[in-house]
């Protein structure tokens, strides 16, 4: 019997979640989505206390997102010439500071500044979370560690609203000082990733111009459209408007409707995590083309529910699109980038999810304009049939 040469071939035979590395990717994807969900239930008592009009609450979630769709190529740029974790600590250390800061002031426009801080902090951690498991894994491998995270991500979004609501319940703002946890996960980066980092500078107009020609790759831009669309669908349908169908027609109360959400990230959950035994009878463009089938079904069958908890059955089939559409994307990403301009790829990537949470409430909003609650889910099931086509002529054309 052959026993394990060393170190490195010991830990990639232990199972993906089992490695240190994994373990401290999967806390920095906790980090990244922990800014807007866990904060979101303490923006009533926040309005209360800070007297700010209840309209201008979302520009506590806007200056937060904008920075990561103004900062993802930049962000992947520095990230390919100078390494991962000269961008990751100082993100989370960035992070920690200006987030739990916000909890000790009484000045909104103060506020806005500091959560503006935080979201520079938060705009690197999601692509780069994806680009360390791009560095460290390949193969079947990469596809589980990708599934993992993203059934990670979707934990975290399930529960920090629950989190934060209970935080809430004690103040507006001690939700805000959950931030607090990125200061120990930027140690963790620091002294215990191991991660071979890019070696040293290079010529940045030559870089700039190679990198220039590989994201002219039309597979690579039908993943970027494809990534815009997942949260088109999911922060302009789901988000935005399933609560509104749910209050005008069913008329259930806040808690209820919390579960009917939630009921996508328990779907993202499952099925995320079995991605990689998916990942070995089918291709990363089939799993990605069937989420968008997944995703129109789901979407044009939700105004013909009857009854309130049978709306658990689109969220569900939603859900599972998710689950195996969003990490199967990103390990496709991963395949396609060469290793020396992944980090860039990844943050591109990450501006087209910006893009998406942006666009995904005001294209849907139009839909409500034309044709009411109903129209938005079927204009949003038009998105997918549209996308569906579009990302198989990109990637298989």
């Amino acid at each position: 019997m052959n026993l394990p040469e060393d170190k490195n071939q010991i830990e990639r035979l232990k199972p993906v979640y089992q490695e240190l590395n994994f373990q401290i990717i999967c806390a920095i994807t906790l980090i990244a989505v922990i800014g807007v969900s866990s904060v979101t239930p303490a923006f009533p008592r926040l309005a209360k206390a800070l007297n700010v009009n209840p309209k201008d609450l979302g520009l506590l979630i806007t200056v937060f997102t904008f920075p990561t769709l103004v900062l993802g190529p930049v962000i992947g740029v520095v990230a390919d010439r100078w390494g991962r974790k000269k961008i990751i600590v100082p993100s989370l250390f960035l992070f920690a500071i200006a987030g739990t800061a916000c909890a000790f002031t009484v000045n909104f426009n103060l506020l806005l500044f500091l959560r503006l801080l935080q979201g520079i902090g938060a705009a690197s951690l999601l692509s780069l979370s994806i680009t360390l498991i791009g560095d460290l894994y390949t193969g079947d491998r990469r596809t589980t560690a990708m599934g993992y995270s993203s059934s990670v991500g979707s934990v975290g979004t399930a529960s920090y609203p629950l989190i934060g609501g209970a935080l809430a319940t004690l103040g507006w703002s001690y939700p805000f000082m959950l931030p607090i946890l990125a200061l120990p996960i930027g140690l963790l980066v620091m002294f215990s990733l191991k991660n071979e980092e890019p070696k040293g500078d290079r010529n940045l107009q030559a870089y700039l111009a190679n990198a220039a020609k590989v994201l002219r790759n039309r597979q690579l831009f039908g993943l970027f459209i494809a990534s815009a669309a997942n949260f088109i669908l999911l922060y302009g349908a789901h988000v935005t408007y399933l609560p509104q169908l749910i209050d005008d027609i069913f008329k259930a109360p806040p808690a209820t409707i919390g579960i009917i959400l939630s009921s996508v990230s328990v779907a993202i959950t499952v099925t995320s995590s079995q991605l990689g035994r998916l990942a070995r009878r089918y291709k990363p463009t089939t799993l990605i083309s069937a989420s968008y089938i997944l995703y129109a079904v789901a979407l044009v069958i939700v105004p013909f529910m009857p009854n309130l908890w049978l709306l658990l059955i689109p969220t569900t089939i939603f859900g599972i699109g998710l689950g195996i559409g969003f990490p199967s994307i990103q390990t496709l990403l991963a395949d396609l980038a060469p290793r020396e301009y992944l980090a860039t790829v990844i943050s591109v990537n990450g501006t087209f999810f910006g893009l998406g949470q942006t666009l995904g409430p005001l294209l849907m909003g139009i839909a409500f304009g034309f044709g009411g609650i109903s129209g938005v889910f079927f204009a949003a099931a038009g998105v997918a049939i549209l996308i569906f086509f579009v990302f198989r002529y990109c990637t298989c054309g």
